[in-house]
């Protein structure tokens, strides 16, 4: 579809990638309907986009909240008389061990992270059925395919974006709604305030797992599914490779994510208290309200050159039986898989 002036609705514009996409909009002069907690982020960010020559409103919204999303939906077609392009993006997590999670946490992170894309998705769709057009993008995680440990809300909420995803795909192909489109994102590690509000029981400070990428790169995907829609896109060299190998080899790479996770998103030298996060309210930090979390400096670029090596070790150690008992095809798959993550550290 045509991006320049089209109305596009996302939420989680705060900060992060949903901020970084609101801007890359911005720059090709659409209608832009920005959807936060963070009134105040908000109203910055509307600033930014229509100095960038765009048209913004910004509506404080909590997702997790039916009616809310619903009169966000409201106002995006009373300011700019329809709905284009809708981005689910708003997200939560909680980082601790599965039996330390308190349940009233885990609740919240799929009340926001699935529900609210549900309440987004009808919101966007029931619109959109009216116009007969539109492209629907959910911003899921590379960990809703091969999920973490110590993140399991997430990861699990992540695995039903993209189930939910796969199902209104099929709804839309059954009532021959062909220029209706449901797009599913999975980035990778994204450089943005996202660890510094997460919810944590671990006892170490949350980092962000290297390799990290900037939010540029998932706010340009987005705006490639929407001129061209696809199914689902992974962000990302090593979000692509890690999808692929998944499929190939999954106890494998469980294991792999599982050594990376440990010596790559919890801190061994800061400690940290137990916080619920923004959870329960925004974050009233003001240096929040960006695009970056300042994880790309030269002490992450270091930490990926370690965890680059402990993962091909690793990976030399698990993928050998594999190796030995496979297919010559099957050698070339793999082998191309490894080129491919080796390139992305």
């Amino acid at each position: 579809m045509r991006i320049r002036n089209s109305v596009v609705v996302i939420t989680g514009a705060g900060s992060g990638i949903g901020r970084a996409t609101a801007l890359h909009f911005a720059r090709r002069r659409t209608c832009l309907v920005l959807a936060s907690r963070r009134e105040e982020a908000l109203e910055s960010l509307v600033a930014e986009c229509m100095a960038l020559g765009s048209r913004a409103i910004a509506v404080p919204t909590d997702v997790s909240e039916h009616d809310a999303v619903q009169e966000l939906g409201s106002r995006a077609v009373e300011e700019f008389g329809r709905i284009d392009v809708w981005v689910n993006n708003a997200s939560v997590a909680v980082f601790a061990p599965f039996l330390d999670i308190p349940l009233r946490d885990f609740e919240t992170v799929i009340d926001v992270n699935v529900m609210g894309y549900v309440y987004g998705s009808r919101a966007a769709l029931e619109r959109m059925q009216e116009q007969g057009s539109g492209v629907l993008v959910n911003v899921a995680s590379i960990l809703g395919a091969v999920p973490q440990p110590y993140n399991s809300a997430y990861s699990m909420s992540k695995a039903a974006v993209r189930a939910l995803g796969v199902s209104l795909r099929s709804e839309l192909m059954l009532e021959k709604k062909k220029r209706i489109h449901v797009c599913t994102v999975l980035p990778p590690t994204i450089d943005t305030p996202f660890f510094h509000h997460a919810a944590n029981y671990t006892g170490r400070r949350v980092m962000a797992m290297p390799p990290v990428y900037p939010a540029d790169l998932v706010a340009r995907a987005i705006l490639a599914v929407v001129e061209k829609p696809v199914r689902e896109v992974a962000v990302g060299r090593l979000g692509r490779s890690v999808v692929r190998q998944h499929r190939l080899m999954p106890g494998q790479v469980e294991k792999g994510m599982a050594v990376q996770a440990k010596h790559g998103q919890l801190s061994t030298e800061e400690p940290a208290q137990d916080s619920t996060g923004n959870l329960y309210g925004p974050s009233l930090d003001p240096t929040d309200a960006a695009v970056s979390g300042g994880w790309s400096g030269k002490r992450r670029t270091a930490q990926r050159v370690v965890i680059g090596s402990v993962l091909a070790g690793v990976g030399a150690v698990v993928f050998k039986d594999k190796l030995m008992a496979a297919t010559p095809t099957a050698v070339t798959a793999i082998a191309a898989a490894g080129r491919a993550v080796a390139k992305s550290f």
